[in-house]
């Protein structure tokens, strides 16, 4: 069981405000998304398993994900902080803004350590720990509401297909894409 640990957990007044809980992933998603330089033709350079999506799809994907993250914290924490929630409630709510938290940052994690580091061997780590944070903010929050928690379902399915991705990317480059450079004129060095 995870604790509420405020000093790392994202203020309960975004979570409060849907537009606020909403447009924080998506925001910061895509920041991390822009700063990391030369993602599509890294992507395009790289071997690639079986069923890799074209570059243009994640973008959208991510996008929808976040948003609907940003609705499920939104959702739980109208509900579970409520002045007519039990105690039990309120105090798992609280712990799952936590462990919200913790997922978004490795989420956010992810594609640095994969396109920035290029260390396929830490991004699929921190992809199966996000998995994993995934799997227990799923059951949190069906413990306060099941529109929450469904929401996460294409989420927890996306990052089983992404897990894949990454892994296969991985195995197919020898865990190494430490050489994986692109010249301007998009030939790999």
């Amino acid at each position: 069981m995870t604790t509420y640990m405020p000093s790392i957990t994202i203020p309960q007044a975004v979570f409060l405000q849907p537009a606020a809980s909403i447009a924080l992933p998506i925001a910061l998603g895509s920041a991390v998304g822009y700063s990391t330089r030369q993602t599509k033709e890294t992507y395009m350079a790289l071997r690639q398993p079986p069923l890799r999506p074209p570059p243009w799809i994640f973008g959208p994907v991510w996008t929808v994900l976040y948003g609907m993250m940003g609705y499920a914290a939104y959702r739980v924490a109208n509900i579970g902080l409520s002045p007519f929630s039990s105690p039990d409630t309120i105090r798992t709510t609280r712990q799952s803004m936590t462990v919200y938290t913790i997922q978004l940052a490795l989420n956010l994690a992810w594609m640095p350590l994969f396109f920035g580091a290029r260390r396929p061997v830490a991004a699929t780590a921190d992809i199966l720990a996000l998995v994993g944070v995934n799997g227990y903010l799923t059951y949190l929050w069906s413990s306060i509401d099941q529109v929450a928690a469904w929401c996460q379902v294409p989420y927890l399915a996306w990052l089983g297909f992404a897990t894949y991705l990454c892994a296969g990317v991985g195995h197919l480059n020898g865990w190494d894409l430490s050489d994986k450079t692109v010249k301007k004129e998009g030939k790999q060095n």
